[in-house]
C-alpha cells in the first residue's frame, strides 16, 4: 500500500499517535507524516505511507499555513495556554496596536526555539531537559513568515492566519508579539490548515478511515505532492538509465525541478534539468518500486 492520506487531526492527539493507529488500519508498517502537530493542535496532518514515505522531506520543507488564537496579558513556561503560568498583566491591547505591529512579524524573522520542543541542543531533546526544570541557552534560527493577518477578534483573544516556512513555532510568534506589546502572549489554540498544496478541506478524520469497508480509497497517488512540478515523460532509453540511477541526456526541457513519468505514464521520480554540456536530468529521489 503506497501513497498520501491527509488528516484532518483532532485534540489530544499526539502525530506520533495517528501514525500508530493509521499502521494498524491500513495494515502498512511503513507510515511517517510531515510537520508534528502538538497535542492540543488540530488540522491538517500529512500522511506518508509505504514507498511514500521517501516523500517526507519534501513536504516538510513545504510553506504551512495556521489559523491560531493569540491570548494576551499572560506568559508561560510552554508559551501556550497548556503551561505554567509565569507571569499576568492588565494591559489592554486593542486590535488597531496589534495591527500595528504585525508588520515586525512579516519576513524573514529569528525565533529563539522553545525549552518544550524537540530541538536538541548537545544531543538532548529540550522538551525532556524542560521536564526536569532545567533552561539551556538556545541559539535563535531564521524563519520566514510569508503572511500574517488578524482575521477576527474573540472574548479570550485575536485569531490570526498565519503562513509561514518550515521551522516556524507559533507559540514563539505569540510570545513574542506579547513581548512587543508589553503585556506577554500566548497560543491558546492553533488548526493547521493548508501545507503546501494540500488543503484541510481535502481530509479526512480517522474515523472516516476507520468505518471505511476500503481503507486504500483515501490514498491519493504520492505524485501529487509535487503538482506544482513541471511533468517529464522520459523514453524507453532514459528510463532505464534513471531506473539505474543515472544522469540522462534531455534533448529538450527548461531547467528545472520536474516530475519524472515513463512510457507506460508510471511515476518514477523527481529530478532537476540542468545546463551542462547540454541539457541533462538529474534525480532528486525515485519513487519506482526497483
Amino acid at each position: 500500500m503506497t501513497g498520501i492520506v491527509l488528516i484532518d487531526k483532532g485534540p489530544d492527539w499526539t502525530s506520533h499517535d495517528v501514525v500508530a493507529k493509521l499502521r494498524g488500519l491500513l495494515r502498512e508498517r511503513r507510515i511517517g507524516h510531515a510537520g508534528t502537530l502538538d497535542p492540543m493542535a488540530t488540522g491538517l496532518l500529512t500522511i506518508f505511507v509505504g514507498r511514500a514515505t521517501r516523500a517526507v522531506e519534501f513536504a516538510e520543507a513545504e510553506e504551512k499555513t495556521y489559523i491560531a488564537r493569540l491570548r494576551l496579558g499572560i506568559t508561560t513556561d510552554t508559551q501556550d495556554s497548556t503551561g505554567r503560568v509565569l507571569t499576568t498583566s492588565d494591559v489592554q491591547v486593542s486590535q488597531a496596536e496589534l495591527e500595528a505591529v504585525l508588520p515586525q512579524f512579516l519576513g524573514e524573522i529569528t525565533q529563539i526555539p522553545p525549552m518544550y520542543s524537540a530541538v536538541k541542543v548537545d544531543g538532548q531533546r529540550l522538551y525532556k531537559l524542560a521536564r526536569k526544570g532545567v533552561e539551556v541557552e538556545r541559539k535563535a534560527r531564521p524563519v520566514t513568515i510569508y503572511q500574517l493577518r488578524i482575521l477576527g477578534q474573540a472574548e479570550d483573544g485575536f485569531d490570526l492566519e498565519v503562513t509561514c516556512s518550515k521551522g516556524t513555532y507559533i507559540r514563539t510568534l505569540c510570545h513574542d508579539m506579547g513581548q512587543v506589546l508589553g503585556c506577554g502572549g500566548v497560543m491558546s489554540a492553533l488548526r493547521r490548515t493548508r501545507v503546501g498544496a494540500f488543503s484541510v478541506e481535502e481530509a479526512c478524520t480517522l474515523a472516516d478511515i476507520e468505518a471505511a469497508e476500503d481503507r486504500a480509497r483515501f490514498l491519493r497517488p504520492m505524485d501529487t505532492l509535487f503538482a506544482d512540478y513541471p511533468v517529464l515523460t522520459v523514453d524507453e532509453a532514459q528510463e532505464r538509465g534513471i531506473r539505474c540511477g543515472q544522469t540522462v541526456a534531455l534533448t529538450s526541457g527548461n531547467p528545472g525541478m520536474v516530475r519524472v513519468y515513463g512510457v507506460n505514464g508510471a511515476f518514477l521520480a523527481v529530478g532537476e534539468i540542468v545546463v551542462q554540456r547540454g541539457l541533462v536530468l538529474r534525480i532528486e529521489k525515485s519513487f519506482f518500486t526497483p
